[in-house]
């Protein structure tokens, strides 16, 4: 049965089964994306995938052992300090702050965790504390990437003539939309390029041969930094929730094995 967290009484957390419940964490951030899309993007995102997880499991498997911890709201985003209203841990704050949370659950018996990666920038943090606490506390720390950007159903809701989408983009704008249509600006939208990296062939912003992007190397066309990546203008909710279904879709198979594990 899946559960929020933060729903159940101390009594009904001493009755249930912790060693073989999975408790689901999301994790998001507060940050710039774009002129179009709220500071809260990825907390959205965060806090929408676990209701379309659990729509996608219930039909797997409707007594899924599972809770939804509270969305972690801020997470690691200095690439974006730049711009007005965004907020960042410092690595190590936020690698404490989720090994103290991890720690805890652990010491009430909890031994399958899912860090359900809703910002990119978080997943190097994630996967130190994971690995740490795994060798700790003999728990079994999951870590899993929310969004199936890369999925065929999910590249086709890019606009044609769209030919780069990245972060603050038309993918996740949509997502926002999908979610909090109000907080979306898309009359504002602008086109981001990656211009620190035009005409690089070997080094890149990410992958094997990178150097780490800063938001500023994503600009409009007159090299204004605008930190986001692509044309968010073709954004719709339809897309969004498109998105949002084929990515937990795409988690159920992982979630099935973790209960089994």
């Amino acid at each position: 049965m899946i559960q929020y967290y933060a729903d159940l009484t101390r009594l009904e957390m001493e009755h249930l089964d912790r060693a073989n419940t999975v408790v689901m964490i999301p994790l998001g951030a507060t940050e710039q994306h774009g002129s179009q899309a709220p500071l809260g993007t990825d907390a959205l995102i965060a806090g929408a995938m676990p209701e379309y997880i659990k729509a996608e499991l219930e039909k797997a498997d409707p007594g899924y052992p599972m809770l939804i911890f509270p969305v972690i709201p801020v997470g690691f985003s200095v690439e974006h300090l730049r711009f007005c209203g965004s907020i960042s841990f410092k690595p190590d704050t936020y690698y404490h702050m989720l090994y103290d949370i991890t720690a805890s659950l652990a010491k009430h018996g909890f031994r399958k965790l899912v860090f359900l990666v809703c910002h990119g920038g978080n997943r190097p943090v994630v996967d130190t504390v994971a690995r740490q606490a795994r060798a700790d506390f003999d728990i079994l720390p999951f870590v899993l990437s929310s969004g199936a950007f890369f999925h065929p159903d999910v590249q086709a809701t890019i606009s044609e003539g769209n030919t780069f989408d990245f972060h603050g983009g038309e993918m996740e704008t949509s997502m926002a939309m999908a979610i909090r249509p109000s907080a979306v600006k898309l009359e504002l939208s602008e086109t981001g390029y990656k211009t620190a990296y035009a005409g690089k062939k070997a080094i890149r912003f990410s992958g094997e041969h990178a150097l780490t992007w800063m938001g500023g190397d994503f600009t409009t066309s007159d090299g204004r930094p605008i930190g986001i990546g692509g044309d968010p203008s073709g954004a719709t909710a339809e897309k969004g929730r498109i998105i949002l279904e084929i990515s937990a879709r795409e988690l159920v198979p992982a979630l099935l094995e973790i209960r089994d594990w």
